[in-house]
């Protein structure tokens, strides 16, 4: 009779943790396979944690793998939150929770806890305010490592008493992420002191499992890493070749796919991605008969809520939804992928431990169509907000004085300043936008409305440099410029980490300069979405809030259709769901049941332009 993964592998009690000191792996000097899935606790409600782990279980996994988030963790200087640091995000949070459930469930846990995650999140894992210091991320230079050692003075102690040969479900820890790939001014400059004040630190915090790192091994060889760390690899397919490589660089070791991607993520403007079954099917199988471990990144992708998502070079910031086509999707279903993995799992020689039966699918619900009830214009949303500096130049975000001196992370900041509008005038930006912005003349819209992707190639997006925009003749003009910060760019060469938001560059009416701005954030924040005051009737003009009350008698999963929209953020029960662009790919936004409440709940809506009259709903999500 088969006997629970925990029982085979720590009876007679535990000796070791896993082993790299022979051509396969051992746990507690037992032969073991690792079969694994990324979950990333912070992209789905902790509610739902138990049961997206089940079912990875249930496919026949036997470990979790998940990133751990510092800008979530530490959003602000020396201000710490894992479950009970009162941020927006706190209930995402319960790192040492999520892996105690992992554990109870009957997984072993793989974590890759930083300081840079990539994971298209923004930033990497790296909070903003890194870049007020001028600071050298990913690298040896002691500001950088100083806010590291901070940070990991609390976290590690928690992932410390969490591991396998403590009684815990913790095997492996990653050092850094992808780090072979890092290039300055195109050369190659991986930082090895970097790498080994790392590890060092892991250890002084008592890490005491395997220490791993990962990249390409075809590509980057063994660039990132020190031959102390057992070496692992990223790939999509040509899992032979990326072995073969990998084998050069650590004989006589276990082989390990730590990223086999089993599909990819999407975005703004672009198409949706698919990966075709049988082609992963493939390659799952082969990968399997080499025979090698696997990590399947990711297993269940979920939501990058909020502000939270990345971007890549050159600038394409991703979509809210991160489904990555994954074995289950982004509300926990089963697709055609996860039978594949689970069949394929079933077909392999050695140890069978009991795994649960599948759980019942969470089911998502059509509500019905949503009449926008209340409506906030522009000039009355502008006098809720603080000033947060009065400055000569403009100031990008991160170097704002707020939230304890730790800057601005996300949403948009106001650039307001006035000046006289002779006719035919012109104004000007410098360089590239981060990431997009509105132009308005006295609270009134000057930018013309985002209609076709063509329309991302001219004045207000990020792909224009040096845009130019007519403003209308006015005396003595109020000018605001509403810059969004769509997600910073979270994969690339180290100089591209040096991301600022907002405004950073000159500003020109008829080339002359514009000056004596006054900068106001608008971050969205809970508690500053539920106080406002002063709503009023909806109307069909830009630039507004708009809010619906939401009744419901038994919170269900179930998706707002932001079709008929054009481009802003949701807001629910004051937390930002996420972004939406009418381009797609993504039409739909993930509603969770875990987000709403018995009774009342209000969603406001932030559209740049014309509002609709309505919101509506969906069982499933719609792409483009």
């Amino acid at each position: 009779m088969a006997v629970s993964l925990y029982e085979h592998y720590t009876s007679g009690g535990v000796t070791s943790g896993l082993s790299t000191n022979q051509s396969y792996f051992t746990l507690n000097s037992k032969n073991i396979t690792l079969y694994s899935g990324a979950l990333h606790y912070f992209r789905v409600p902790q509610q739902y944690w138990r049961d997206r782990l089940r079912k990875l279980r249930a496919a026949g996994l036997n470990t979790v793998e998940t990133y751990v988030p510092w800008n979530l963790h530490e959003p602000q200087i020396g201000n710490y939150d894992f479950g009970d640091g009162g941020s927006d995000f706190s209930n995402f949070l319960h790192l040492e929770k999520f892996l105690k459930l992992a554990q109870e469930e009957d997984l072993l846990a793989i974590v890759r806890p930083g300081p840079y995650i990539c994971a298209e999140w923004d930033f990497g894992g790296l909070p903003s305010w890194l870049l007020r210091d001028n600071v050298k991320v990913r690298t040896s230079e002691p500001k950088f490592m100083s806010h590291v050692t901070r940070f990991f003075t609390r976290l590690l102690p928690i992932l410390a008493a969490l591991q396998f040969t403590k009684g815990g479900p913790i095997v492996a820890f990653q050092v850094e992420n992808e780090y072979g790939s890092t290039e300055e001014l195109g050369k190659f400059a991986p930082d090895k002191l970097y790498i080994k004040q790392l590890s060092d630190l892991m250890r002084k915090f008592g890490l005491v499992e395997l220490l791993f790192t990962s990249d390409s091994p075809s590509q980057h060889g063994d660039r990132g890493t020190l031959p102390e760390l057992f070496q692992t690899a990223n790939f999509a397919r040509d899992p032979g070749k990326e072995f073969q490589a990998l084998g050069e660089y650590q004989k006589s070791r276990p082989t390990m796919a730590m990223e086999f991607w089993t599909g990819w993520f999407d975005h703004w403007g672009e198409g949706h991605n698919r990966r075709n079954n049988t082609e992963f099917s493939l390659v799952l199988n082969e990968i399997l008969k080499y025979p090698a471990s696997v990590n399947m990144y990711m297993f269940h992708g979920g939501t990058s809520f909020g502000f939270l998502n990345g971007a890549n070079v050159p600038y394409q910031p991703d979509t809210t939804s991160y489904d990555y086509d994954a074995p289950l999707t982004e509300n926990g279903n089963y697709t055609e992928k996860y039978h594949i993995v689970k069949n394929l799992i079933t077909r392999q020689d050695g140890i069978k431990t009991k795994v649960p039966p599948l759980p019942d699918v969470i089911p998502t619900h059509w509500y019905p169509k949503l009449r926008i009830g209340q409506q906030l214009k522009y000039h009355d949303i502008i006098k809720q907000l603080e000033i947060a500096l009065v400055s000569e130049k403009v100031v990008p975000m991160e170097l704002l004085p707020i939230n304890n001196n730790s800057g601005q992370s996300y949403g948009y900041t106001i650039y307001r300043t006035t000046s006289d509008i002779p006719p035919n005038s012109t104004l000007k930006i410098e360089g590239y936008i981060h990431d997009s912005c509105l132009i308005l003349v006295d609270d009134e819209l000057i930018s013309p409305q985002l209609n076709n992707s063509s329309d991302l190639d001219k004045f207000g997006y990020w792909r224009l440099k040096d845009g130019t925009i007519q403003l209308p003749q006015k005396p003595n003009a109020t000018i605001d410029i509403i810059v969004e910060n769509w997600g910073r760019i979270n994969y690339g060469k180290l100089h591209q980490f040096k991301q600022f938001k907002g405004l950073n560059q000159n500003i020109f009416l008829n080339d002359q300069e514009l000056k004596n701005w006054t900068i106001i954030p608008l971050e969205f924040k809970s508690n500053w979405t539920n106080s406002l005051t002063g709503w009023g009737q909806h109307a069909r003009v830009n630039l507004t809030l708009n809010k619906a009350i939401f009744p419901v008698s038994d919170p269900e999963d179930t998706y707002l259709d932001m079709s008929d929209w054009n481009t802003g953020i949701v807001i629910v029960n004051g937390f930002v769901l996420g972004r939406f662009m009418h381009l797609g790919p993504q039409k739909t936004l993930y509603l969770p049941a875990p987000l709403l409440r018995k009774g009342n709940n209000e969603i406001v809506i932030f559209e740049h332009f014309i509002a609709n009259t309505f919101v509506t709903f969906a069982k499933d999500p719609i792409y483009v």
